[in-house]
Order: structure tokens, then sequence, then C-alpha cells
């Protein structure tokens, strides 16, 4: 088939007095439409230039990395355990994470963001604070990342049955103890005292004075370490000190890390549990099978709802999850996903967690969103 084009001009006439008629080449009419449409690619230009450098207040939220809590980065263990031969396991129990863009995004950028259904487009505010900067940001949500580990390590330890003890959380370098003691330890009793809990330590080092040597009964991985300290002074209350932080929390014949680098926040603590759990429990969580999921834990168990999870499912969607764990809270969000990819089990704690991985593995729909 053939097209043929045709195309007419218009006669340009003149008139005596050689005044153009309208419709000519060169009339006014035709001036001003070309000055209009020349001014409007100048602005439509210039706009672009600065919607593509004109930051704008907001950053850009995308799915992270996902990192599996029974696994390694880059050959170090995220949960190694010293005194005690790990359980041999397979599958996944990955926590998951959100990528943040690091400044402000252009204008062209947050609006390509708001159409992507994997870019959530947030103001600056709600991920860095006004007047704190972002490595002060980062440093806060290191510190609640490890403070979510430690409630990981009390809820699991607590749930596999290992008494509540004094333990060791830090000691600081040129403190009393810092020759004797480690974090980890558990301490039983100073001078034949029992110190089962934080109050009583507390209670039989105010009667101590400072500058006396005391015979700290310390349990490390199991067995009895009794060391002499000499005490510090108390700067807030009379009596002495051993220039330690510590916890009532189970204590275990063997020690627990955990090392997870640039990972922030209170969100890995559902996973964190599952992972100490199945590396020195009783059971085989996973099955093989692959398992993402996100949450805070607390110290009594309880699973708390968390931010981007949608943006997580995503993440978990990537490396082929077959379960994702979902706190409670994030129920709805969760469920206006379309098509995620998985089953969603709803967490409101430790039990809800074990009790769909159990269901999981035995080829039942744990309870979903």
């Amino acid at each position: 088939m053939i097209f043929r084009w045709w195309t007419s001009r218009t006669a340009v006439t003149r008139r005596a007095d050689g005044i153009a008629q309208p419709g000519d080449i060169g009339s006014p009419v035709v001036t001003r439409r070309t000055a209009v449409l020349t001014a409007g690619v100048v602005l439509l230009v210039l706009f672009g230039i600065l919607g593509a450098v004109l930051p704008v207040p907001y950053v850009a939220q995308v799915p992270g990395p996902t990192y599996n809590t029974l696994g390694d980065i880059e050959g170090k263990p995220i949960i190694s355990v010293e005194g005690r031969r790990l359980n041999h396991v397979e599958g996944n129990l990955n926590l998951t994470t959100v990528g943040v863009s690091r400044g402000g995004l252009s204008l062209v950028q947050a609006v390509r963001g708001w159409f992507d259904d994997e870019v959530a487009v947030v103001p600056e505010e709600s991920v860095y604070p006004s007047g704190q900067t972002q490595e002060e940001t980062q440093a806060e949500n290191r510190q609640a990342f490890l403070t979510s580990e430690q409630a990981a390590q009390t809820v699991a330890l607590g749930h596999l049955g290992y008494p509540a003890k004094v333990v060791v959380q830090d000691v600081p370098k040129g403190s009393p103890a810092s020759t004797h003691l480690i974090e980890g330890d558990a301490i039983e009793a100073i001078d034949g005292k029992p110190t089962p809990d934080t109050a009583s330590l507390a209670t039989v080092l105010a009667a101590i004075p400072p500058g006396t040597k005391v015979t700290v009964d310390a349990n490390r991985l199991g067995k009895a370490h009794p060391v002499s300290i000499t005490t510090g002074a108390a700067k807030d209350r009379s009596g002495s000190l051993l220039g330690v932080s510590v916890l009532d929390q189970p204590y275990a014949p063997f020690d627990v890390d955990v090392e997870v680098a640039d990972v922030g926040g209170p969100s890995a603590g559902l996973m964190l549990t599952l992972g100490i759990l199945d590396l020195v429990g009783k059971d085989d969580l996973t099955g093989g099978a692959k398992v993402a999921g996100t949450g805070t834990i607390d110290a009594k168990g309880q699973v708390g709802p968390i931010g981007g999870i949608a943006l997580k499912m995503a993440a978990a969607r990537k490396i082929g999850a077959q379960l994702f764990l979902v706190p409670a809270g994030n129920c709805e969000e969760a469920s206006a996903v379309s098509d995620p990819g998985f089953p969603l089990a709803e967490v409101a704690d430790l039990d809800d967690a074990l009790k769909a991985l159990t269901d999981f593995e035995a080829g039942r729909t744990p309870a979903g969103c």
C-alpha cells in the first residue's frame, strides 16, 4: 500500500500598499506564533535542566540487601557462637532491610520515584530528623540495632530455658575490672555474697568501701572464673563499683555474638532471635526452606511493627523467599501488596513465628494477614 502525502502552500499576495495579507509568509500572526513556540521550547529546556538539578527535601527508600542470619557475610558468620558446637542447619532465615538514598533527590528523581512501585519517596525529615546530621542518625540507628541484638539473645536463651543471671555487657578500658572480666561473664557472688540479680549486686557493692580488694565469683562459658578486683569509687551512690555495665538476662554456657555491618535500626530483632534458636536450639526451624521476615522484638518476645514493609517484601521476592514473617502491626499494609510471591504469616510474638515455621515445614498454611 502506498501512501501519498500532499502539501499546500498559501500564496503570498501583496496589495498596492505593500502590506502583507493575513496568512502571508512573514505576517505578524506567524511571527508571534514562532516567538511563543520558541519561548515555550526555551522554558521547557530550562525547566528540564532545573528539574534535573534542583534538590527537593525528599529521599528515596528502596529494597535493601537481605542477610541470612544462618550464614555469613564475606566469610564471617552473622551469628557466631563460642563454647558450643553449632547445629547443622539448611535453609534461610533472612532479615530484610530498606536502602535510603544519601542526600536530597532532584525534582525529576522524586517524580520518577513516585511512579515506581519499588521506590518510596518520603520527606527527608522522616529519615534524617531536623537538627541531626546523617552521621548522628546512622549512629543512633546502629545503637538501635545493637539493642535489638541484645533483646534477641535474651529472648532466644530464655526460650531455651537458660536461667537469668547478672551478665556483663561492657567493660570500659581502664575500669577496675578491665583486665579481669569480659563481655558475657556472669557475676554470681562477691566475697561469698550471692548476686543473683543486678539489684543484689548494687546492694553488695554499696556496702564495700572504695579501694577494697574483693573476690568476684564469675562464670565464663559455663566454668567458674574467680578473680580479685580492687574496687573503684561509685559516683552516684555510696560504696564501690567494679566498672562494668551489666544486665539481668538468661545465661548460657556459651557466648553468642552477632555481626552485621552497616545495618541499623531495631527491625532485625525477630530474625536474629530465630537465627540464634536455629543454631543452638533443639529444632530445625526451616526444613531447608528460604524464609524471610522482619520485626522488632522486646525482652518478653513481643514482635513490633516496622517501616518499609512493602520494600522489604520486594527484597525478599528478589531472593526467592518462600515465606515472609510479617509483624501483626504491619499486616494491613502488607496485605495491600498485590501478588507478593509468597504466603504472609502474621506474627505478634515469638511463639507465633515458631508456629508459622512449624506449619510451613509440615505443609500447612500458616495463619496469614
